[in-house]
């Protein structure tokens, strides 16, 4: 049974990889299933069984990369962690062609749902808070609460920062960041 996962795991990483591969390429609205099959060296049935959509195999993308990103932090205060997520994400080539290729993209996990990268991120945060008010670094309050608030607050600035700069700079962005969090968060 653990092969079967194991083998489950690698052959959707391969699918993910060879999409991730084929946005980058041509961007979301341009990629097609047989593409990516073609791309990971599968049939389309096999992608089809799991994905029966590029949406889907989109979202999943989108969830397994930002966790990543999210994950190199996660042993952080919440400060650190949710501004060095911000500044890894900027800088991600997958977030930034989906900004500027495709960013209706973003859309419906901006103003109708949570995803499950809105999900793991939550977690994520929640856990460094819960951390962070076991340390005493942390000030008291809901975790949940507090994680909603640090993961709007992180999401504004990754998504409309760009329209800041100019006369700031992304490290002035990251202090402000910095700042707001840290006033926020601090006992």
């Amino acid at each position: 049974m653990t092969s079967i996962r194991h083998n489950s795991a690698a052959a959707g990483d391969q699918v993910l990889d060879a999409a991730r591969e084929v946005i980058l390429a041509v961007g979301v609205r341009r990629t097609t299933l047989t593409d990516v099959a073609r791309r990971a060296g599968l049939s389309r049935m096999t992608i089809y069984r799991r994905w029966p959509d590029v949406r889907g195999l989109v979202a999943d993308l989108m969830t397994r990369e930002w966790v990543r990103v999210a994950d190199g932090f996660a042993t952080e205060d919440p400060v650190t962690a949710a501004v060095a997520t911000v500044r890894a994400l900027r800088g991600h080539p997958l977030w930034r062609k989906i900004v500027e290729v495709d960013p209706e993209l973003l859309l419906p996990y901006l103003l109708r749902r949570r995803g499950a990268s809105h999900r793991a991120m939550l977690a994520l945060v929640e856990s460094a808070i819960v951390r962070g008010q076991g340390a005493g670094t942390v000030r008291a309050g809901e975790a949940a609460r507090l994680s909603a608030a640090v993961l709007l607050t992180a999401q504004s600035f990754l998504l409309s920062g760009s329209t800041m700069l100019g006369p700031l700079t992304e490290d002035d962005l990251d202090a402000e960041l910095t700042a707001l969090l840290e006033r926020y968060l601090r006992p």
